[in-house]
């Protein structure tokens, strides 16, 4: 039945009277329909999310729950409480629709079931990355399966596995809002040669799923001792993906791939390449649909952004890295930016088809006795630590400048003076009326702090922070870069600070083995701001908290609450606050790794949560905080 939403609701506000429903200081509705007709007769003018408790008994510590509720405040004074409920669509290891196999299970080149060691279905249990997208008048969501950490006997998982993404199509409930999964696909990625721990993502504003390869493993160079690594992963795709028919290339991963759905459910799948080669954690899309933020989630990393030239086209760009000058000892400093080089997707592509790590650079042993580079075939060589604590001596050779910056962007970054000291750099969000930037350092540690390196190394020196810090960073036009060339951005970031309550506390282990305090955000990982709830909404990845969380933070009133707490031990992932899907909000939240506890955590609380036979870690969450109206 199709009614004019305004003439209903003020036909319900004209009979509310025996109801007491409207203008009232604060309702608190469960019928759906009646609060979101009310609603739309009233304008949105903030919310505020009330706390969920840290869970102590052990059946809590094995849930995934949220106990809290969303109080809107409407233009006119008034109020309503939306009480708000965690739904799991579906599981790693459940069927969906058509598919005839799990959510979780890996594929080979050509779309066949992979097995692993023991013979078993190769399922992955780490959901990552949602986008819950509208494509024409149908509702898809793309997810992310990031890493395989246990085979079928419940052993960590000998090696990497080749990876990849899954379409679930939506069906929503018109009154309630729940959605419900209704059918499920793979996605291939044959034609970009697979897929490599991809970890955290982003929507577009032209409503495509930008994915990330999180390319620890390739990221290489031969005279480390973590080249075994790189071989290790090398050897995986060639057999297990390519079946033994090619030898996979590294340059082929540690790229952003974008995914478009078609309204009939068929995908397209394209790796950005002149985006850069790292191990990104999620690249975050202005709302000028041309600059691009990157978290690069390792050791001794840079912050990249990259101009694309035209706008909602991302295959040809400019890429900067950033060079970061401290303010004393202190959490904040300003940015400047490197230019590194423009390219094109298919001029990166050739590059990554063609070259080897030996064709980019002249490679010499760091003596550390000496603290010294050698000289390399006539050329003297840089001392840099990038991508690791492994120091190199890197020059890079005539003519191989673009190699450089887009299939080795942190050491060329490095070599170009940039800030790479940065530590776990995870998810990137943006607030575009303030025009601030939020990057999320899950572990403030190693690179960040003061190293006793040479100045030309060292632009960071802060203290220690084992439970993270979430940065805020704002953005300003007309800025240029070290040669004195204007930025063709208006979101160039130009300083950085911590707000208090986006610092980690660190704690000596309390009851539970909680070694930050649950009261405050700890090793930050997923972020999203939401413009309109005017909220930074935050997922943790915590060896410091025996239950990660996922938080609310509202940038106006400083309010931080605890909106979900997640199974002992697992991740929360797949962020993203979803403002109006027809009628509703959402914040889709997913969790991996279930039971991987702590090394902290109390050996008798351990023994109990297990006790309760609710943690599968077999299995993981695809799934969404509801119970919200639209956000308009």
């Amino acid at each position: 039945m199709k009614l004019n939403k305004l003439t209903l609701a003020m036909s319900l506000v004209l009979s509310a009277s025996a109801l007491t429903l409207v203008g009232c200081a604060g309702e608190d509705v469960s019928d759906s329909d009646l609060a979101n007709a009310i609603a739309d007769a009233r304008t949105f003018q903030s919310i505020e999310f009330t706390d969920t408790a840290a869970p102590s008994t052990a059946e809590k510590m094995a849930t995934t729950y949220t106990e809290s509720s969303a109080i809107i405040t409407y233009t006119d004074g008034t109020t309503k409480t939306f009480p708000l409920t965690y739904k799991k669509l579906f599981g790693t290891t459940s069927k969906v629709g058509t598919n005839a196999n799990p959510a979780g299970q890996l594929y080979d080149m050509d779309m066949n079931p992979l097995e692993d060691s023991l013979g078993m279905p190769l399922v992955a249990e780490t959901p990552d990355s949602n986008s819950l997208l509208k494509i024409g008048d149908k509702i898809y969501m793309v997810s992310h399966l990031e890493y395989d950490w246990i085979i079928s006997d419940g052993s960590k998982a000998p090696s990497r596995a080749p990876m990849g993404m899954i379409l679930t199509e939506m069906q929503q409930d018109s009154k309630t809002g729940e959605l419900t999964a209704v059918d499920q696909a793979p996605i291939s990625f044959s034609n970009v040669d697979g897929l490599w721990i991809p970890c955290f993502g982003s929507q577009t504003p032209w409503n495509t799923h930008l994915g990330s390869e999180e390319d620890y493993d390739m990221q290489y160079n031969p005279l480390s001792s973590s080249y075994t690594t790189t071989t290790n992963a090398i050897n995986v795709m060639s057999d297990m993906y390519f079946n033994s028919t090619k030898v996979a290339n590294p340059y082929h991963y540690g790229f952003f791939p974008e995914v478009t759905v078609n309204e009939d459910g068929s995908t397209n799948v394209v790796k950005h390449y002149s985006m850069g080669r790292g191990t990104w954690e999620a690249g975050k899309v202005m709302p000028d649909s041309r600059t691009v933020y990157y978290g690069d989630d390792g050791t001794n990393v840079a912050l990249f952004m990259y101009v694309a030239d035209e706008a909602e086209d991302l295959s040809a760009g400019t890429l900067y890295a950033g060079k970061f000058s401290q303010n004393g000892t202190s959490y904040s400093g300003d940015f400047s930016w490197v230019k590194l080089g423009h390219a094109t997707d298919a001029e990166v592509k050739t590059l990554a088809d063609t070259t080897t790590f030996d064709d980019i650079f002249y490679n010499g042993t760091f003596d550390s006795g000496t603290e010294t580079c050698p000289t390399v075939s006539g050329v003297a060589t840089t001392r840099v630590r990038a991508g690791s604590t492994f120091d190199e001596c890197l020059a890079v050779k005539p003519g191989m400048e673009k190699a450089a910056a887009f299939l080795e962007a942190r050491r060329y970054a490095a070599l170009s003076g940039a800030t790479v000291e940065f530590n776990k750099m995870e998810g990137i969000a943006v607030n575009d009326a303030d025009k601030k930037l939020y990057m999320a350092i899950s572990y403030l540690d190693k690179g960040m702090k003061d190293n006793a390196l040479p100045a030309s190394m060292e632009h960071i020196k802060m203290a220690k922070i084992n439970a993270g810090v979430t940065f805020t960073l704002p953005m300003t036009p007309g800025q240029v870069d070290q040669n004195g060339d204007r930025i063709e951005s208006d979101y160039v970031v130009t300083s950085m600070y911590a707000e208090d309550k986006l610092i980690g506390r660190d704690i000596a282990a309390d009851a539970l083995g909680n070694t930050a305090d649950p009261d405050f955000i700890a090793n930050t990982d997923n972020i999203f701001f939401s413009e309109k709830m005017r909220t930074l909404f935050v997922g943790e990845d915590s060896g410091t908290h025996v239950n990660n969380f996922v938080w609310a933070y509202n940038v106006d009133t400083k309010k931080l609450s605890r909106i979900l707490t997640n199974v002992a031990g697992a991740e929360a992932t797949g962020l993203q606050a979803v403002e109006n899907m027809d009628g509703f909000a959402y914040i889709m939240s997913n969790s991996q790794h279930h039971g991987d506890y702590i090394s902290t955590m109390d050996a008798t609380l351990e023994s109990a949560v297990e006790a309760t036979g609710l943690v599968d870690k077999f299995d993981g969450n695809f799934g969404y905080i509801g119970g919200m109206p639209a956000i308009k």
